[in-house]
């Protein structure tokens, strides 16, 4: 529930406050003694509610309390946020003097007196509100509380790779599913093969660990992994499928896209991907009971050579007989030893459970009330990891969330109590995945722009940026098992989120999030935050001109809902736009001040964007990724002086100098800008840590300048850039850089030698498609820091670097598609196998 995250909504409005330009605008509007008292009585409020939310339940009159201060505080934020845009705004138009006669002068003359009034009274209004709640706060007994001390405590961070023995309890599961999918399959016939179970059972988990057998490698030339859920249209499995059978890099920024094909390309471009291939495809978590669908798919892939099979996980008996041509393979609940092995494994170090026999007693009859599901067992031991204080496991054991009723929303009990648990600042992060995709793999710069956006993340400390917080609110959730298949990179990290944890989400943001379902329910009353997932809706509802954010749904193409939306939607700090139909957008979105993120991905048809986008002075994220007619930048651009995220898609070849006006830069992207010309020269991203070249055409030479400061470099299929200084003075000393990923580049033939100044930083190293290079540096012996190292179709690299065993930090070597590496590296037979052997994760295949 929204009420459980107002601690931290509390928090963050005091240190709002607290800021500058907040104090110089209201000793301009002379209010300042007012937002003194309602700092105060803000933090009279805040000191209760970490009380207050353990004992909303047993109280209705608590729990519309604290609704009423929700609702006072979103109030009072949207004010004090219309300070810091007028400010803002004014630092564009004048940057000479103090913030302070800036304000002044702004509110005095540019917008003089109609402004201050309206300004003041709402300030005395919030004041007065605050007032009397906070009195109310006497009513309930509270106890005073002025800091949440429920911390995350963060385990070593794995690798998202299956290994046997993170799969406990299921070897005679694993063991009768590949002996099925190895048999000689029907002539008539496709082979499919269900693993039914409840959610949360382990399914996809020992799905993966099918998958990843090598005995099934060598028995099939194509393996495909496609998420389904609840989307079994015909056209969007065709594209994940192809999606997956294309894909090869494991380049956590990009992924090809069909989109924009029809249906009868798709097809025919999924027949020739399979024609007389004998493949091996996983569709997990399906929910068609529609035969007609399934048999659409069916008809369509028989193409396939004899033995090809589907591996097929579900909930649903009735999807199992729809689709199987075998016996469903049923998976039941882990065994109390086994379940006891799982809960150690993730609530102890190794061998911390045997210092602890007490709380072991405690931990068995946790396990016991868990049923056998592997994921609420998983999820509990994480919450309870390092906690040795007995009344805390006693507090989840006697829990009355235990008696939830399992049919409400499918929530399991142990993950809404592992839930209950997180710090307030992290279930407000946490809610914002209602409005996202199960299945989906998402990278922390989606969610970082997002959580920036609404004001959910933490103030960065010197030096950090918003991506590195959501990092490390990522890592967080990921260590307390609400995340997963979850990968990091170094400079970048990614992430799925399994269905149930989904579901959670829905439930615990339902009254501030809301995804309109297929039946297009009513918004309800209270939505801050809206997802419409079909263009069909978009007729249908009535926008709350209360949101703070909103998800267009894709192919949109609705031009009064976006003109309605734009002109009732003044307090929106999040538009997303993906995938839509619109050639351009309202001059109107100019009006949005408070807007902090426009993602406009992959809008193909999209031809220009008016200039008053650049009078969004309070805009963070820029995504224009994938905007392929674009023609060229809107003009004023330099304008938005805190953009932190700018993804560039557009036809335009010489860049505005204004760029550089653009200091607060963090992440920026160039993609399929075939006419990029533009040199940099004279340009400083001061901030900048990530950079990426993706279809860059024309791109001859690099920023090497800006280089210097970054901390992740991507470059894909940019075949004119050379990759060499070109000088004697080939090295650029102290290079910051964590991760380095070089895809679809035929000109390399020899790693740049420049690249030395990141033996010190160095955590990740991606090689994919580069099928000229001949040889990795000697100096990879020395990068101390390096992890991952991923090499893909690189056909004359003909060995690693000889003192690789030096990499005591190297934990994960990745190579396929490298015949002569795949020779002398093969898993216990290659010549040169036991210079790798050390690592903890190793994979050598030929083919990708």
């Amino acid at each position: 529930m929204a009420e459980s995250v107002l601690f931290s909504v509390a928090e963050s409005f005091i240190i709002k406050l607290a800021s500058r330009v907040v104090d110089e605008a209201a000793l301009a509007l002379g209010v300042y003694d007012d937002l003194r008292r309602i700092k105060d009585t803000s933090s009279l409020i805040k000191a209760v509610l970490l009380d207050a939310e353990q004992k909303q339940w047993q109280n209705n009159e608590l729990r519309e309390w604290l609704r009423q201060i929700k609702c006072v505080f979103s109030d009072a934020e949207d004010v004090i946020d219309d300070f810091e845009c007028e400010a803002l705004q004014m630092q564009v138009v004048n940057t000479s003097g103090s913030i302070r006669r800036k304000v002044r002068h702004y509110f005095s003359s540019s917008n003089p007196l109609a402004y201050r009034l309206k300004m003041a009274h709402q300030i005395k209004d919030i004041n007065e509100r605050l007032t009397k709640v906070a009195a109310d706060r006497h009513n309930f007994g509270l106890q005073t509380n002025y800091s949440d001390t429920r911390v995350v405590q963060n385990r070593e961070l794995t690798h998202s790779h299956i290994n046997d023995s993170d799969v406990i309890g299921r070897k005679h599961d694993k063991r009768k599913i590949i002996d099925l999918l190895l048999q000689d399959g029907d002539d008539r016939s496709l082979s499919v093969i269900p693993i039914v179970g409840m959610g949360g059972m382990g399914k996809t988990t020992l799905a993966k660990s099918v998958y990843n057998d090598k005995r099934l490698c060598q028995a099939f030339q194509k393996m495909m992994w496609v998420c389904v859920s609840r989307d079994f249209e015909l056209n969007h499995l065709v594209v994940k499928i192809l999606n997956s059978a294309s894909d090869s890099s494991p380049n956590i920024f990009q992924h090809e896209n069909f989109q924009n094909f029809d249906i009868e390309q798709l097809k025919n471009h999924l027949r020739n991907t399979l024609a007389d291939q004998k493949f091996l495809l996983v569709l997990d978590d399906v929910w068609n009971e529609n035969r007609v669908k399934w048999e659409e798919l069916n008809d369509l892939i028989q193409v396939c050579a004899k033995g090809s099979k589907f591996l097929v996980t579900t909930r649903s008996h009735k999807t199992a007989d729809v689709m199987s041509t075998n016996t469903s393979h049923i998976l039941e609940g882990l065994s109390q030893n086994d379940s006891l092995s799982v809960f150690v494994k993730w609530a102890f170090k190794e061998g911390e459970d045997k210092k602890h026999p007490e709380l072991m007693e405690v931990g068995k009859d946790i396990v016991q009330k868990c049923g056998g599901l592997p994921l609420a067992i998983r999820t509990l031991g994480s919450s309870l990891f390092l906690k040795f204080d007995i009344e805390e496991w006693k507090f989840v054991k006697d829990s009355e969330i235990w008696n939830l009723p399992q049919q409400d929303d499918g929530i399991l009990p142990a993950i809404k109590l592992s839930y209950d648990q997180l710090p307030s600042y992290l279930k407000r992060c946490f809610a914002c995945f209602s409005l996202f995709e199960k299945g989906i793999f998402y990278t922390h710069l989606h969610v970082s722009g997002f959580w920036d956006a609404l004001g959910f993340l933490p103030t960065p400390r010197k030096g950090e940026s918003s991506g590195d917080i959501a990092k490390l609110l990522l890592h967080e959730l990921w260590s307390r098992s609400f995340l997963q298949e979850f990968v990091d990179a170094g400079g970048g990290c990614g992430f799925e989120l399994h269905d149930l944890v989904h579901g959670l989400a829905l439930y615990v943001a339902r009254d501030d999030f809301q995804l309109l379902n297929f039946q297009c329910e009513n918004i309800r009353a209270n939505v801050r935050h809206l997802s419409v997932p079909e263009n069909d809706m978009l007729g249908q509802i009535s926008i709350p001109t209360g949101l703070r954010s909103i998800v267009f749904p894709e192919e949109a193409n609705n031009k009064p809902f976006l003109d309605t939306c734009l002109s009732r939607c003044k307090y929106l700090r999040l538009l997303q736009i993906s995938d839509s139909r619109y050639k351009n957008l309202p001059r109107s979105i100019g009006k949005l001040k408070h807007l902090r993120c426009l993602n406009l991905l992959a809008n193909r048809q999209l031809e220009r964007l008016p200039d008053s986008v650049c009078k969004l002075q309070n805009l963070q994220t820029l995504n224009l990724y994938g905007c392929e007619n674009l023609q060229k930048l809107p003009n004023g651009i330099g304008n938005l002086i805190i953009l932190k995220e700018l993804y560039i898609t557009t036809k335009q070849s010489n860049f505005p100098k204004e760029l550089a006006n653009l200091s607060s830069l963090e992440f920026l992207a160039f993609s399929y800008c075939d006419n990029l010309m533009f040199s940099f020269d004279g340009i400083q991203f001061p901030k900048l840590k990530v950079l990426s070249f993706v279809s860059c055409g024309n791109l001859k030479s690099l920023p090497f300048h800006i280089i210097s400061n970054i901390e992740c470099l991507l470059i894909e299929d940019c075949k004119m850039v050379i990759l060499s200084k070109g000088d004697d003075n080939n090295q650029i000393p102290n290079l910051k850089l964590k991760l380095l990923s070089f895809n679809s580049m035929p000109q390399m033939v020899t790693f740049p030698q420049w690249f030395q100044g990141c033996a010190n930083t160095l955590h990740s190293l991606v090689i994919v498609d580069c099928e000229n290079l001949e040889e990795l540096p000697n100096w990879f012996s020395t990068a101390i820091s390096l992890k991952n190292i991923s090499i893909l179709n690189c056909p004359k690299l003909l060995s690693l670097p000889e003192d690789l065993h030096h990499l005591k930090n190297l934990e994960c070597l990745e190579m396929k598609g490298c015949p002569e590496l795949y020779r002398r590296y093969q898993t216990k037979f290659g010549q040169d196998w036991y210079k790798i052997s050390h690592i903890k994760v190793v994979v050598v295949e030929l083919e990708v």
